[in-house]
């Protein structure tokens, strides 16, 4: 139940509180002259959510007025239900519609529902993340939203998330510190050009379905990773984090940007044809003593099993002892990657309604670390259209794929001289040749490093550490909840 409202007969007709007109319909039996109606949620295709009503009569005035208390009194007892929210629009976000679709479709929801907003439209880049890092007073409130794309709610869970920190005295910039869980949680409200969350928590990037959740007081817990450069914190991520191909793509897109987002389809072909691979050194620590591997047919859903398991941070190690992920065992892989990912989620969306990876988890402690090693174009392509089908990306003998808590890459300009000497011993002689060309691009050879792709952004260093911190953030979602009988057309028990 959203909210519940009081029914006046007058000339047979009403006004809805969001401008539209409702037909009361005339009581045949003059008793019944009260009514009140009881607005609601129903489920719909594809993960959608519509607010819906149902009238009820009452032949006395005085039970009226008790049914309309009563519901009343137990929606306000619902205590995971916000009353009060900070709403942040970005108005220059995806096709600049966010003011436009938050006034239209959203508040008028908040205010049926009897949640107060104070808004912001942010008038520059990082405004929304500046404010809540030093100026938002966060007591008063029971959630943060943000009306835009993935790099609007990258905003948010850096601003709260380092604001968090710091009113915990937890020093972000450290890898090894263990974070201060946020408390208030964070509503997504799609007006971007791209809504990879909303697509992993919901299942749709629809405004008024996430309008929904926020207002029934969903909570979906969601794992977050840091990344450091030298006890340096660089940024956050929840989704993607891309070296090789995707930072590729990335970087290419930024001079583009007057394309829009056609730009993206252009630098992935520009890429693509490019085919640069670059060397490194990926050291990892395993996700030991967790159910679930990258491999597995299951998903995570909405109560996934898997996420609730897992949700305790530390490695448990048989004989009842726990002991810090630090001390676990680290594994080593040197070599020549297309592209190096590491995919906290999913990160389905329309173009690949799997992901990058399908059986990632949003909150179990771990990310998926993808290593696509130097192969033919050929080969490579094979791999990105494994995205858009049914068919196993990972099952390629140039692709491996682990759960990790933890990892570092080094790119091979900034290894040591003992690990390059390393690396000479192992693969011969023929390599000085190519580190004399990387040395001197003139000559046309493949660049010696790319840059990382963080949700969205590039990062200022190549040699980086990452680490997964377990269920840091909550937003106001369920997961993707598993479509009920009655969706499927095809079933003999469909309504």
């Amino acid at each position: 139940i959203i909210s519940v409202r009081e029914e006046e007969e007058e000339n047979g007709s009403r006004r809805r509180e969001d401008g539209s007109w409702k037909k009361i319909k005339e009581r045949e039996e003059k008793d019944y002259r009260q009514a009140f109606t009881v607005l609601y949620v129903e489920r719909c295709r594809q993960h959608r959510w519509r607010c819906a009503e149902v009238t009820f009569t009452c032949s006395d005035a005085a039970l009226c007025q008790h049914w309309i208390s009563s519901i009343r009194e137990q929606l306000a007892a619902i205590t995971s239900r916000p009353k009060h929210l900070l709403v942040y629009i970005n108005p220059y976000g995806g096709k600049r519609q966010g003011k436009r679709i938050y006034e239209q479709k959203v508040a008028p929801l908040f205010a049926l529902a009897g949640v107060s907003t104070h808004v912001i439209v942010t008038e520059f880049a990082n405004h929304a993340r500046d404010h809540l890092k030093m100026e938002a007073e966060l007591k008063k409130f029971d959630g943060v939203v943000c009306v835009g794309g993935d790099g609007m709610f990258s905003e948010i869970i850096h601003g709260l998330i380092w604001r968090t920190q710091i009113d915990n005295s937890v020093d972000p910039n450290c890898p090894d510190e263990t974070l201060s869980t946020c408390s208030l949680r964070i509503g997504i409200i799609p007006a971007g050009s791209t809504d990879c969350i909303c697509f992993a928590t919901v299942g749709t990037n629809d405004p008024v379905t996430s309008a929904l959740h926020i207002i029934v007081g969903d909570s979906q817990p969601m794992d977050v990773c840091s990344v450091h450069h030298n006890n340096t914190f660089l940024r956050y991520s929840v989704s993607l984090l891309g070296y090789g191909f995707y930072g590729d793509v990335l970087t290419d897109s930024e001079r583009k940007r007057w394309m829009g987002p056609a730009r993206y389809d252009l630098s992935g072909l520009k890429m693509f044809l490019t085919h640069h691979c670059y060397e490194g050194t990926v050291s990892y620590l395993p996700a030991r003593g967790i159910i679930g591997t990258p491999r597995d047919a299951a998903r995570c859903q909405s109560g996934c099993v898997v996420c609730h398991s897992n949700k305790e941070s530390k490695i448990f190690l048989f004989g009842g002892v726990f002991v810090p992920e630090s001390d676990g065992e680290w594994r080593t892989i040197r070599g020549k990657f297309l592209a190096i990912n590491a995919a906290s989620m999913s990160c389905a969306c329309p173009r690949s309604p799997k992901g990058l990876s399908p059986a990632a988890h949003l909150a179990d402690g771990t990310t998926d670390l993808i290593l696509v090693r130097k192969c033919s174009r050929f080969d490579f392509l094979r791999h990105l259209l494994r995205h858009t089908s049914k068919d196993d990306q990972f099952d390629l003998t140039f692709v491996e794929v682990h759960r990790v808590r933890r990892f570092r890459f080094t790119p091979r300009h900034c290894q040591s001289d003992s690990e390059l000497e390393l690396d000479l011993q192992e693969n011969g002689k023929h390599q000085i040749f190519s580190q004399i060309c990387r040395d001197h691009p003139a000559c046309g050879c493949a660049p010696a490093y790319s840059s990382w792709n963080c949700d969205g952004e590039i990062l200022t260093h190549t040699a980086i550490d990452v680490r997964a911190h377990c269920q840091l953030i909550k937003l106001f979602a369920r997961g993707i909840e598993e479509p009920p009988v009655f969706e499927d057309l095809t079933n003999p028990c469909a309504i």
